[in-house]
């Protein structure tokens, strides 16, 4: 769809209905005997009547929650580390191949790198536990332990308050 067509667009989300008339093409996608003059076949005009009122695209909602903004910053942050390391691991297992002087320092560094991968990648885990801690999961009580602590405040009502010193 080209500009005008987009913005000729209607504002329902629907695409706009082209005005082009389709070709001279036979039912199986040639030319026609007659010249020219032939008709799309049934099945092919309802299919091109359908890709013409289909939307662009559909909004579906997210399955998943974006993750908290600390556990996103950290799990990019293991990527880019991650990624350095194989990149370095690679460069050192080709710099053997090529019997380089480079290989071993490159080979020193991809281990004291996955040292650092393997520390960024808890570093996700544990910031994401932090976060679900201090902001994350409101657990509700079951309807059992709801039920026993409904009758336990009852019971405090009832025969406690008599003889009994307050909680201070």
């Amino acid at each position: 769809m080209g500009t005008a067509q987009r913005r000729l667009a209607p504002e329902d989300g629907t695409a706009a209905r082209s005005t082009v008339r389709p070709g001279p093409e036979a039912p199986d996608g040639g030319l026609s005997p007659r010249g020219g003059e032939g008709e799309l076949s049934g099945a092919r005009a309802r299919a091109q009547q359908q890709a013409q009122y289909r939307p662009l695209w559909v909004e579906e909602p997210a399955k998943r929650y974006r993750m908290p903004d600390p556990v996103r910053t950290s799990a990019v942050r293991a990527l880019i580390i991650v990624s350095v390391t194989l990149i370095q691991a690679m460069v050192a297992f080709f710099c053997t191949m090529a019997e380089s002087w480079l290989a071993f320092p490159m080979v020193i560094s991809s281990v004291a790198s996955t040292v650092v991968a393997t520390w960024s990648a808890v570093d996700v885990l544990v910031t994401r536990q932090v976060w679900n801690q201090r902001n994350g999961v409101v657990s509700e009580p079951s309807s059992t332990a709801r039920s026993l602590r409904r009758e336990r405040r009852a019971a405090r009502r009832r025969g406690g308050s008599a003889g009994q010193l307050s909680h201070s």
